[in-house]
């Protein structure tokens, strides 16, 4: 070991970013030479960490990151995965999905498109069955279903924090969209019990207490409702509007912010610009959507028939077994107005405002598909971002909105989950789940035939 620390201080830098990261810190334990050469080094632990992750900086000008700090977490994260000891996953659920959301938070793409956390991450909780049980399946969904490996976390936080996590996993083909079968049931009892559709939560997918945090354990039912109903769904719109959630972490990094106008904060939004170099958000464009809704008839006696009313309040409701219809729908929308956040929102981006036509694909006779849309995006809080729509007919009736939050963040192409509802806020509904993503930066012209996006 002393002839190690003898050599050129360069060469031996260079031996130990060739090592694996966990030999990293097995070498320090040689010697307490050796101890002090690594600690000393936190070039070392850049360089481990970015031949393993992706760079956790967002800009060239954003400080440097505690290196040592997040190599230490994300490597004790990596091995706690691919432990099979399972009272050690429970043991360490918090600090193992908070790591785990922070490495897809800190998520970006190469040139060639790759992401290394989406690629360790997927590979970790896809192929190992275990992490989907232990880390993914302890909302409360599974206070009424699932295995024996799969409970609700102690508290609500926990319960919030795994849900979270399997939204940004997404519903697969693999364990997780099977296990989605069994789930379903509980999931769609959430999603149509219009208790959960208040003024504290907005009628959208936010906790039921005026905070206006999400609510992830609500958009985890929405996705499972949604990629259930669209899997059942004629197979000649399966490829259109398949949901961007059906393969590990899909959507979530932002690898199309390299081609989309950047937002500069200090730029006054009074001046002339084009909206679409001012749009944090990427609004406009055609998005692809899906609506799902029960018969009115067994929405109102699922919730007011005479046990239904009689129900306790803190109780949630049988699982529902009813199949609902499902709609295709294509929106076309530009950026009408950009403003400025007032004191009482989130100001870290403006809020910014359009309109544009909705259509049905494959029910161009119903009445309620194809209408003129319009509505805004802002910041939660919290600083997630929110998207509000409203539905208008023959040429001004209102008569549906709806509330989500773009899973993912900023831009994401995992798309917009949320709820639609009555313009009124009727509490007797009706009321269920829809998402869109973006599948088009350019509009359509007005002749342009809408079945050539696909």
């Amino acid at each position: 070991m002393t002839e190690l620390l003898d050599l050129c201080y360069d060469v031996l830098i260079r031996i130990l970013e060739e090592i694996d990261p966990p030999d990293l810190a097995a070498c320090a334990q040689t010697s307490v030479g050796f101890n002090e050469f690594i600690k000393k080094n936190t070039r070392l632990y850049k360089a481990h960490y970015l031949k393993t992750f992706d760079d956790p900086r967002q800009r060239p000008a954003d400080p440097e990151p505690d290196w040592v700090l997040e190599l230490q977490k994300a490597i004790r994260c990596q091995k706690i995965l691919e432990s099979a000891n399972n009272d050690l996953k429970r043991d360490e659920f918090k600090f193992v999905a908070t790591t785990a959301l922070s490495l897809v938070a800190t998520a970006s793409t190469d040139k060639l498109g790759v992401s290394y956390n989406q690629q360790v991450l997927s590979e970790l909780f896809d192929s190992i069955r275990q992490n989907q049980d232990a880390f993914m399946s302890c909302s409360s969904l599974y206070a009424r279903t699932g295995t024996a490996y799969q409970k609700p976390a102690d508290d609500e936080e926990g319960r919030q924090l795994s849900a979270k996590l399997q939204c940004l996993f997404g519903i697969t083909s693999t364990a997780g969209g099977r296990r989605s079968l069994s789930t379903h049931p509980y999931a769609r009892s959430n999603v149509y019990d219009l208790r959960n559709y208040t003024d504290k939560t907005q009628w959208g997918p936010f906790r039921d207490d005026g905070s206006m945090r999400i609510d992830w354990e609500m958009i985890e039912s929405i996705m499972i409702v949604l990629g259930y109903s669209s899997g059942l769904c004629c197979r000649r719109f399966l490829a259109k509007f398949r949901p961007p959630w059906t393969n590990p972490f899909e959507g979530v990094v932002s690898e199309r912010v390299t081609i989309m106008p950047h937002y500069p904060a200090s730029l006054p939004v009074e001046l002339d610009v084009p909206l679409n170099l001012r749009d944090p958000y990427n609004v406009s464009g055609v998005w692809s959507r899906i609506v799902c809704f029960l018969d009115y008839n067994d929405l109102y006696h699922y919730n007011f028939d005479e046990d239904a009313v009689r129900w306790p309040s803190d109780k949630p409701r049988d699982p529902l077994t009813t199949e609902e219809a499902i709609r295709h729908i294509m929106m076309d929308i530009k950026v009408t107005d950009i403003k400025l956040a007032d004191q009482f929102e989130n100001g870290a981006l403006p809020i910014v405002h359009f309109s544009g036509k909705s259509r049905s694909v494959e029910a161009s006779w119903d009445p309620n598909a194809n209408s003129a849309i319009r509505g805004s995006v802002r910041l939660t809080p919290e600083g997630e971002v929110r998207w509000q729509t409203i539905s208008v007919f023959n040429g001004g009736e209102e008569r549906w909105r709806s509330d989500g939050v773009q899973i993912g963040g900023l831009r994401s192409q995992r798309g917009v989950v949320g709820t639609w509802f009555d313009k009124d806020f009727d509490p007797h509904g009706p009321a269920g789940p829809t998402a869109f993503w973006k599948i088009s930066d350019q509009n359509l012209a007005a002749d342009d035939d809408e079945d050539e996006l696909f």
